[in-house]
């Protein structure tokens, strides 16, 4: 007696088993994704152009200050060369070391043993031009061996025309997203070969200001000095040069220089930066010098600080 096969039956089961197998198969390589994802590694900086410091050894001095549960925040002055005239504000630097995920980078949200400590800045300006105000926020994650380039850049500006987005990722090459609501600049995604960049040497300069490159040099300009002047996000060759606790940078093809002051005693505090180059459109177009001078300075850890009553340290550092 011979059994009868449903040959419609048989097909919708292999149909169905394939279905089945596409699908585990996915979710498999979804899972061995986020697993990848998940596991941290060191970034490859194997590609660097120029050589980088060695490994920088923190010594009882710069933990007790820097891994202190405290950020390190300084109010300043800020004169701003912006559409052909300067513009009253003010500029404040916030540093924080804190536990980052190199490959994810982003801050941990626990101690993991691949963590990498990063001194992070957060820098600020608000300030502005006739009705409408300015704020810009710039902030670099940089490890604290101060061995490789930063992990992270990003740089937001907003105004009431709009506001626009770069992010700078260190991975096998510097990988750059931005957003714009100017035509020209709207949506881009590219890469870049690895060189140095100039929101990193704010970091690097209150590790170990000996170690800040000097000399002919390719460097990518601050995201917020590319946005503001509409200039490509590239390397451009400066000249840098060091002398008695200033440190300054000349941008031959920009018409830009920037000098930064600083204490050359640690913690070797910015006491305060100019900034010249070009001003304003066509015509109107003049040289003028961005001037920041510090106002104050605080150790504090701020993410607590969030009630009323702790507004009076805006007055401390004469930001109201």
């Amino acid at each position: 007696m011979f059994m009868r096969i449903n040959y419609r039956n048989v097909t919708s089961l292999l149909f169905v088993f394939t279905i089945f197998s596409a699908l585990y198969s996915c979710q498999e390589k979804e899972s061995k994704k986020d697993q990848a994802l998940n596991t941290d590694t060191a970034v490859n900086d194997s590609s660097e152009k120029l050589p980088l410091p060695s490994k920088f050894t923190p010594g009882e001095t710069f933990n007790n200050y820097w891994y202190a549960g405290e950020a390190e925040i300084t109010s300043y002055k800020l004169e701003q060369a912006r559409y052909g005239e300067i513009r009253e504000g003010n500029a404040v630097l916030v540093y924080v070391t804190e536990p980052f995920l190199p490959k994810k980078q982003v801050k941990a949200d626990n101690q993991k043993p691949n963590n990498v400590s990063v001194l992070k800045l957060n820098a600020t300006k608000n300030f502005n031009t006739g009705i409408y105000p300015y704020s810009i926020m710039q902030s670099t994650f940089y490890p604290v061996d101060n061995n490789q380039h930063a992990i992270k850049v990003s740089a937001s500006i907003q105004e009431w025309c709009g506001q626009v987005y770069t992010q700078i990722n260190n991975r096998n090459q510097f990988e750059i997203m931005s957003h714009s609501y100017f035509e020209s600049e709207a949506d881009e995604n590219f890469k870049l070969e690895k060189t140095i960049l100039e929101n990193e040497l704010w970091t690097q300069l209150r590790i170990d200001p000996k170690s800040l490159p000097t000399g002919k040099i390719d460097i990518i300009p601050s995201l917020e000095f590319i946005r503001l002047k509409h200039v490509p996000l590239r390397a451009y060759e400066g000249n840098a040069t060091m002398n008695n606790g200033n440190y300054s940078i000349e941008y031959p093809e920009l018409n830009r220089t920037l000098s930064i002051k600083f204490n050359p005693q640690f913690p070797y505090e910015i006491l305060s930066w100019e900034e010249t180059f070009k001003s304003g459109y066509g015509a109107n177009a003049q040289t003028l010098t961005t001037k920041a001078t510090k106002l104050e300075g605080i150790k504090s850890a701020y993410w607590n600080k969030n009630s009323n009553s702790n507004s009076k340290l805006r007055k401390t550092l004469q930001l109201e």
